[in-house]
């Protein structure tokens, strides 16, 4: 009983602490009034939470949760750039729809655990459209530029809801097309050597010898294979 108690009233502070955070308006939100809204006094506060970092910390934890039981539910349409950008729209309109949450996740400077499994969701899309051979740039990469781009546009429109969204249309098939080939330019025997397409078919076997590393080649022989993948990655 005293375990479920307890896990009771950390809820409880998280949903008062999200509320405040909702009504603020971008505006601090103190640990007294979270407390006086929950009902708890200050002690049982930290007891759960250390600080007031650990108290936004769970509070961004609590909007990742949120956003993560959406991205899990998203189901593959079967082409793996579609796949990105219907993730990307999610990931938009989750920051319209929630600005407190998205602003702690993504605008405080500080990065919660939480956000480890929604960047590998991400990087599991991104690997997608390697293994299909339409990638242009190494994984690593194109996850940092629509992390980045994505980030972003949601910021920038929570800050001024009034751009619409054609700004994120717009942004994401810029980014789009810096990062993936149209569908079937990177496969069959087209494109000019050491072209995207040669960059693209680099990029897939790696990305496929990474999800299953070969049996037969020794560490030294993956880790030279490896780098030679990346160097025909970088071509353009």
């Amino acid at each position: 009983m005293t375990a479920a108690k307890d896990a009771d009233t950390r809820e409880r502070i998280i949903q008062a602490a999200a509320r405040l955070l909702a009504d603020a308006g971008g505006e601090p939100v103190s640990t007294r009034a979270v407390c006086q809204a929950a009902g708890v006094g200050a002690p049982t506060l930290y007891h759960h939470f250390g600080d007031k970092r650990g108290l936004l910390d769970a509070v961004a934890a609590y909007g990742f949760e949120r956003y993560l039981s959406g991205k899990r539910a998203q189901e593959s349409t079967g082409d793996p750039v579609e796949d990105l950008r219907r993730g990307w729209d999610l990931h938009v309109e989750f920051g319209r729809t929630n600005p407190q949450f998205y602003a702690l996740m993504y605008g405080s400077g500080h990065t919660p655990p939480a956000a480890r499994e929604a960047y590998a969701l991400l990087l599991g899309l991104i690997e997608a459209v390697a293994r299909a051979g339409r990638l242009r740039v190494p994984v690593g990469t194109a996850a940092r530029m629509v992390g980045a781009a994505s980030v972003g546009v949601t910021l920038d429109l929570i800050k001024d809801p009034e751009a619409g969204a054609e700004v994120s249309a717009r942004t994401r098939e810029a980014v789009l097309t810096a990062i993936a080939l149209p569908p079937g330019e990177g496969d069959g025997a087209g494109g000019a050597p050491g072209g995207p397409a040669t960059a693209a078919r680099a990029i897939a076997l790696r990305a496929a010898l990474a999800a299953d590393p070969s049996p037969v080649l020794t560490g030294a022989e993956s880790a030279l294979l490896g780098e030679w993948l990346e160097r025909l990655a970088a071509t353009r």
